[in-house]
């Protein structure tokens, strides 16, 4: 079993925690944890981009000139792709990027995520994220006492209005519930401040 420090909104430790060597201290699976961010990412992307063809600009319903005898190179439409205002060939059409991953292997990607952050003692655990503001100033402090640097995210067991208030304001941190934790934001964060309940709701879920 693997084991990390409980920490104080100020620094200060107030227990031990135990943690599901399973979960946390998997051996971290880089092809499957690869897959689930190309797959959040291709979720991502609206997909709405589209262009016309020559059937779908508007004109050129009338041959520009006669096949033979004028010298120049026979046309038939004026909406041709080689025309300006003409259509678009092979240009992009509206379409899903949504990709497809079986249940094992999205849980084997979230395991190794988090398995990443603790080998790498990038994880912190807070007793709870009970801030008396919202202000951006009184979290970093927070933040700092915590000896957390760079980008982090915050994970809390519940809906947290000021921890989302006083987040968003610092491009530098993400803040979320824990039914919404995903593998792109862990990865991309260098920290993940997680508090006490929410890991035990991860064990809950990943065993």
């Amino acid at each position: 079993m693997a084991k990390i420090s409980v920490l104080s909104l100020k620094g200060e430790k107030t227990s031990d925690l135990t943690l599901d060597k399973n979960i946390w201290d998997a051996e971290v699976n880089e092809p499957v944890l690869t897959d689930a961010i190309n797959l959040t990412l291709a979720s991502l992307r609206q997909g709405t981009h589209s262009t016309k063809t020559r059937g779908e600009v508007s004109g050129g319903g009338r041959k520009p000139w006669k096949q033979k005898g004028t010298g120049r190179a026979r046309q038939g439409s004026t909406r041709a792709v080689q025309w300006p205002g003409g259509g678009i060939a092979f240009g992009p059409t509206p379409r899903s990027y949504d990709k497809k991953m079986n249940k094992k292997s999205r849980r084997l990607a979230l395991i190794s995520a988090l398995s990443s952050k603790y080998q790498n003692k990038e994880l912190v655990v807070v007793e709870n994220f009970d801030l008396k503001t919202n202000k951006t100033k009184d979290l970093n402090n927070v933040l700092k006492g915590l000896k957390v640097n760079n980008t982090a995210l915050l994970v809390s067991i519940d809906e947290n209005v000021n921890l989302n208030l006083a987040s968003r304001n610092n491009e530098n941190l993400t803040s979320l519930n824990v039914e919404g934790i995903n593998v792109l934001d862990i990865v991309r964060n260098n920290n993940l401040v997680i508090d006490k309940d929410s890991v035990k709701k991860l064990e809950e879920v990943l065993k």
